[in-house]
């Protein structure tokens, strides 16, 4: 095969790769076996108790074809703010790719920023400054925008792990 013709076949590869169609997250992903709660992240600097919200889920293709190249971003908010008060990132699925009807390992995504204090973690839960939490998950399918694809209220329970 002449140069000429092995750059022609390249070409004709990434032009169609890069042709795909867009991926419409809404219709074709699902979250199930969603879990949510607040995690021991142990003790902070200063020896005090940190809580940090978690949200762990299996990412489901629910399209006819295999899916690849899934990025998952997730930004926690306390309850009536706008501002991010948190996120989390992850690869979700590679170049490997997500069989149609398929589901992803169980995921799991954590704040870095959490709640902390002196006092037991159930009773910090309790405490009456405590302000609940929302994920907001977005979804990049290769080069594409983030897409929203769900919102998960974390739920106000310790877990275990």
């Amino acid at each position: 095969m002449t140069l000429s013709a092995r750059f022609g076949v390249l070409f004709g590869l990434l032009v169609s790769f890069g042709c795909s169609p867009s991926l419409d997250v809404q219709e074709s992903l699902a979250l199930t076996q969603v879990s949510s709660g607040w995690f021991d992240a142990g003790l902070d600097g200063l020896g005090r108790n940190k809580l940090v919200p978690t949200v762990s889920f299996r990412l489901a293709n629910e399209t006819p074809e295999r899916v690849a190249y899934l990025q998952l971003n997730a930004v926690f908010r306390r309850q009536g703010e706008e501002e991010e008060w948190g996120n989390a990132f992850v690869r979700a699925v590679g170049t490997e790719g997500l069989e149609a009807g398929q589901t992803t390992s169980v995921l799991r995504l954590d704040s870095e920023r959490g709640y902390t204090g002196e006092q037991p973690q159930s009773e910090m839960l309790a405490h009456r400054d405590f302000v609940d939490v929302r994920m907001d998950l977005y979804v990049k399918h290769r080069g594409d925008q983030w897409v929203i694809l769900e919102s998960v209220d974390v739920s106000r329970q310790l877990l275990a792990q």
